[in-house]
């Protein structure tokens, strides 16, 4: 086969073994070493949804009971292999002009119990729906990019309501923080764990907050963070509203530059740049972005300790759709956002676990975009190596027996829910 010379599963054995050594200290006893192997393998698989039961079923045990168990009460901490998980990815795409990328999704769910559920706005709905939302910060630098760290939203609702927050677990220590303030929180692990990293870049949400845009300043790191038309930028003749300042800049001022590549092409619009007055050592800009065709505007704030080109912010800004691409695959490969737990150390888990599958996807194909590719052929992605390893390595040896074993166990766990609905609801009639 031609593919065959560069395409070797077994290769990537080698990978997912040494990113399973890599965290196999963190779990003291032999049973959750073994079973946070078999969980992540089970993310891996090619399962029509993943969750405990799935995964249990995938992992040859016969209930979800050690799968829920993995998540809820086993000895193990979420946060240090976490922190394993971000030092490996690192590792592989270490880059000294590296980008940090800040942006939340959120999870459709269903009634009011699931930890940092409320009605609120959600980008993957457009629009406000009941969902649980996530902040996740991602590595990117020239040979790829990856999720490296995750934050929950808990609402002030929820902040508010003491009972709600022991139902679902939640640290007493646990305040209100905002999207932003989360953000700097990982931002902050990551640059004092010594992660390589130039730049950062976010959306409005992030670029109007002036205690991020502060402590990166202070860290001397650069960023280009977006803002809204209305924002006020500060000028010598005082602050002025971002597409005012940019009414009338003459045609000169425009540059087409692409801010890189995307799914039919080269994303190239035009860019101008305006200098900001500055009282401390650094250089302040407002980036402007206008869509050839339709002339739409986006704008964003500027920050570097020393002077760059107007190509490098534009790169810099570019790089913000990495994180959408990050959340794609973990959605679609990893079973981000399939979870159906409702406490905060099972959320903690699973997201890290998560994290961990997405890992294992983001070293292997870094390491293969080092061979060369048929002349023939793109790079293997992200999707083609997790579905040939799925194909090789994951599939579950099950007998006719065990499917017959599950397929009673999932109706009878399923007839004891219903009866007791039923029942409850039989009890709420007057």
């Amino acid at each position: 086969m031609a593919a065959g010379e560069s395409v070797d599963p077994a290769r990537w054995q080698a990978v997912f073994e040494e990113l399973m050594g890599r965290v196999a200290g963190r779990f003291a006893r032999v049973e959750p070493r073994r079973r946070v192997r078999a969980f992540v393998a089970g993310l891996l698989a090619e399962l029509p949804r993943k969750n405990c039961w799935t995964i249990a079923e995938h992992a040859g045990e016969a209930s979800p009971d050690g799968m829920q168990h993995l998540l809820a009460r086993a000895v193990w901490d979420a946060d240090a292999v976490r922190d394993d998980v971000r030092g490996y990815v690192v590792e592989y795409l270490a880059d000294a002009d590296a980008v940090l990328v800040v942006d939340e999704t959120g999870d459709l769910k269903k009634g009011t119990a699931t930890v940092g559920v409320q009605r609120q706005y959600t980008g993957t709905a457009g629009r406000t729906e009941n969902a649980q939302v996530t902040v996740w910060l991602t590595y990117a630098g020239r040979v790829g990019h990856g999720l490296i760290d995750r934050a929950l939203y808990l609402p002030r609702c929820w902040i508010d309501d003491p009972a709600r927050r022991a139902a679902a677990g939640v640290p007493a220590e646990v305040g209100f923080a905002t999207k932003p303030a989360l953000a700097r929180q990982m931002i902050a692990r990551t640059l004092d764990a010594g992660i390589p990293a130039r730049w950062v870049t976010a959306d409005e949400v992030y670029g109007a907050d002036p205690q991020l845009r502060g402590e990166l300043e202070r860290r001397r790191v650069g960023y280009v963070l977006a803002v809204a038309r209305d924002y006020q930028v500060p000028t010598a003749a005082g602050p002025i509203r971002a597409d005012m300042l940019t009414l009338r800049l003459p045609a000169r001022a425009w540059q087409p530059l692409s801010a890189g590549a995307g799914a039919k092409g080269m994303r190239v619009y035009d860019w101008a740049l305006i200098d900001l007055p500055s009282k401390t050592a650094g250089q302040w800009r407002l980036l402007v972005r206008r869509h050839r065709r339709t002339g739409k505007r986006a704008y964003y704030r500027c920050f570097s300790p020393t002077p760059v080109p107007l190509t490098t912010l534009v790169q810099v800004a570019g790089t913000r759709w990495a994180v959408e691409e990050d959340f794609h695959t973990g959605k679609q490969l990893t079973g981000l956002d399939q979870h159906q737990v409702r406490r905060w150390t099972s959320w903690h888990r699973w997201a890290t676990l998560t994290l961990l599958a997405h890992a294992f996807l983001t070293v292997t194909t870094a390491v293969e975009h080092h061979r060369a590719a048929p002349a023939d052929q793109i790079p293997l992605t992200r999707n083609e190596i997790r579905h040939l390893f799925a194909a090789a390595l994951l599939r579950p040896l099950q007998t006719l027996n065990q499917r017959l074993h599950w397929s009673t166990w999932r109706r009878r766990h399923q007839h004891r829910a219903r009866t007791s609905h039923y029942q409850r609801q039989a009890a709420r009639q007057p």
